[in-house]
């Protein structure tokens, strides 16, 4: 190779060059795409390696008809939960061959369509999307009807045509909140950040969020029980820290809940640092439940009781579902992902967790 084609960036040709193969066959090697021996590809990325051939993107995307890049669209990227997930996606996705490329939208269902069209016109192979609003969904169509390969991640809209990946909280939630009602809880209320302006009552259509399971559970506990859960403790759009104040300012200033639980670990934090900020004591005050579990549960005192879920899994099974449909290669019989009850100290028995508001 000359020194001038040393000093400009390398190309196939140069790779095919020094490997001693044809251009045809050096693309090929490149690009992971038609036959190729393994003795040619050993040579062909011996000498990219050698002469620091970078990929063209853009140019391997026109050759092959992909990009080797899934697209990740979530709700709430500051939420570890998420943080984790997309771990165990980049993780399954890197092993395969391909990237990420992540948008987060804040819980906003404008922002998740915007980010679909931008993900979209970049040309992913396929796209990963945690749904924002199960009433807002012609832009997953949309992706769909595009022949686009698409995987709910987290919660599930039944009306599409998509495969998802959810976790069953059914039993955790279940003996949770038995947990609670057997230590004398009657009012218990629930922290969520999903977007909901409406009036909550217990027929509300939650359809595709994964809090419909939850609260699905926590009222079906009391019903078994004979007893009467009081909707007004179930609390939405806890998506910032001045909303959670609000939310405990209202909730302490009538008949006091005796207990709380937390949608997931970033409103736990929040909620915790109100509750510490009023000198409302866990368990002795009020009892504590939150979702996920996350290595900080155990730190503090009291060690929190949470119901886990296999975040990272979850990603991964997402990524791997995703690339499976790009690939064509058959769906597998998958055991259900489960949610867990992990019992630590931050439940009390009511007559302790009772206080004046």
């Amino acid at each position: 190779m000359t020194r001038e084609a040393r000093r400009r960036s390398a190309t196939v040709a140069d790779v095919a060059a020094a490997a001693g193969v044809s251009k045809a066959q050096a693309a090929r090697a490149l690009g992971s795409y038609g036959q190729v021996s393994q003795a040619v590809r050993d040579k062909v990325q011996k000498a990219a390696k050698d002469l620091g051939f970078r990929r063209n993107r853009l140019a391997a995307t026109m050759t092959t008809g992909r990009s080797n890049i899934l697209g990740v669209v979530v709700s709430e990227i500051e939420n570890p939960h998420f943080g984790l997930a997309v771990r165990g996606m980049s993780d399954t996705a890197r092993a395969a061959g391909y990237d990420l490329m992540l948008l987060n939208t804040d819980e906003n269902v404008e922002a998740e369509v915007d980010a679909v069209r931008v993900l979209t016109e970049k040309q992913v192979d396929g796209l990963i999307v945690t749904p924002s609003f199960p009433g807002r969904t012609e832009h997953l169509q949309e992706v769909i009807d595009l022949g686009i390969p698409l995987v709910q991640f987290d919660r599930q809209i039944k009306d599409l045509d998509a495969e998802a990946v959810t976790v069953d909280f059914s039993a955790a939630t279940s003996a949770a909140i038995e947990e609670l009602i057997r230590t004398g809880h009657r009012r218990v209320a629930y922290l969520s950040s999903l977007d909901w302006d409406e009036p909550f009552d217990w027929d509300a259509d939650l359809d595709g969020a994964p809090v419909r399971q939850r609260i699905h559970g926590l009222h079906q506990a009391f019903v078994i029980h004979g007893l009467e859960a009081d909707p007004a403790l179930i609390r939405f759009n806890a998506r910032s820290s001045a909303a959670v104040s609000a939310i405990v300012d209202d909730l302490l200033s009538g008949d006091p809940p005796t207990a709380f639980v937390a949608s997931d670990s970033l409103i736990a934090q929040r909620l915790l640092g109100e509750l510490a900020r009023r000198a409302v004591r866990i368990p002795d005050d009020v009892s504590f439940l939150m979702y996920d579990d996350f290595e900080w549960t155990t730190l503090i005192s009291p060690r929190l009781t949470v119901i886990a879920q296999p975040v990272y899994a979850a990603g991964a099974r997402a990524a791997a579902k995703l690339i499976a449909q790009i690939s064509g290669t058959p769906g597998t019989t998958e055991e259900p992902l489960e949610a867990t009850l992990i019992r630590r100290d931050s439940i009390g028995p009511v007559a302790v967790a009772a206080h004046s508001g």
